[in-house]
This record gives C-alpha cells, sequence and structure tokens, in this order.
C-alpha cells in the first residue's frame, strides 16, 4: 500500500477532486447530480464549504489526490446545527486501500474536535462498499427513502447512516472550520 497523507483540501485541488467526482456523476447513480461540476464549480464548492466545515483530501507520496471527504450543513432549522452530512469519494483506482477509512476517520475527528454530535450519510443503494465502509467507521441504518431519485432511466433508494460523535450533553456553538 502506498503511503498516504490526509491534509486539508484547498482551491487547488478542484481539478483532482472534479475529475475524481466527475465519473461518478456521469455514469452511476451514487451522486444524484446529474452533470458533473466543471473546475471553477468545484473550486468555489471547495471554499465555501471551508469557511465552516471540513473538507480533506488523500494523496499517495506521489502527491496524487486518491480521494476526498467533506462535511456539510444536515439541516438549515437551528436546532439542527450540532448534525452534519457527511461525504466521502475515492479514485476508482484507488478503491480499496483503506483510503475511505482514513479520510472518514480524520474527518470524524476533527467534527469532533468543532463540536458536533452527530454525523449522517446518505447512500444510493444498492451500494455494497459504501455500506460497508460507513459501517465500519462506526455508521449505523436509520432508514430508507425509496424511489427518491430518478436518474439513469431508474428510481432510486437511498439509505441513512448515523453516525454519534460524543456523548450527547447540552451544546455550545459548534465552531467554524479554520482549516
Amino acid at each position: 500500500m502506498k503511503l498516504l497523507q490526509i491534509r486539508v483540501a484547498t482551491p487547488d485541488d478542484a481539478e483532482d477532486i472534479a475529475a475524481i467526482y466527475a465519473p461518478i456523476v456521469a455514469g452511476t447513480a451514487i451522486s444524484f447530480e446529474v452533470s458533473p461540476p466543471g473546475v471553477n464549480v468545484m473550486r468555489e464548492r471547495i471554499a465555501s464549504t471551508s469557511r465552516t466545515f471540513p473538507w480533506l483530501v488523500c494523496e499517495d507520496t506521489s502527491g496524487c489526490v486518491s480521494g476526498y471527504a467533506y462535511a456539510g450543513r444536515h439541516r438549515e432549522r437551528p436546532a439542527y446545527q450540532w448534525s452534519v452530512d457527511t461525504t466521502v469519494y475515492v479514485r476508482e483506482d484507488s478503491r480499496g486501500q483503506g483510503i475511505g477509512k482514513s479520510l472518514y476517520e480524520s474527518l470524524l475527528a476533527r467534527l469532533v474536535d468543532l463540536g458536533y454530535f452527530q454525523a449522517f450519510a446518505g447512500i444510493t443503494l444498492p451500494n455494497a462498499a459504501s455500506v460497508a465502509l460507513h459501517e465500519a467507521v462506526g455508521f449505523t441504518p436509520l432508514g430508507i427513502y425509496r424511489n427518491v431519485g430518478f436518474k439513469l432511466q431508474a428510481w432510486h433508494d437511498v439509505g441513512w447512516w448515523q453516525r454519534s460523535l460524543r456523548p450527547l450533553a447540552t451544546p455550545t456553538e459548534p465552531r467554524p472550520f479554520e482549516g
């Protein structure tokens, strides 16, 4: 296995991240986007997300970005502010090497440090690899939104998983991420 480095993403990573994400958008129902976002769109997503939440990349010793993970707001209402949605994607030729797990472990630790209590993940079903990854890092299944998305000429279910990040207590406001 190649040595891996997890680091904070920068807008300069947009090209590599867009290249990882594009075939997932174009050829699968894993993402419900229907057109792959371009490099400039991805650059803005990284910049805007990183103002509040962690966005991480994994690179190997050659400096190649092999995957990425980030968190975002779970819902808009103020009472949800201690919960986040999480996302991880790994480049196709790098899957099965522990990259997703390493990214998730780093992301979840940062979320704890920022003051979050719950993490959620939506997985288009079926997707045995993603389910296994999420359960390996402590997510448990909650339920399924049946036939919630139509893509590639078919209706798709999305399963929801949850992971508690810390014991429940009276919270203070989560801190913004300062990469």
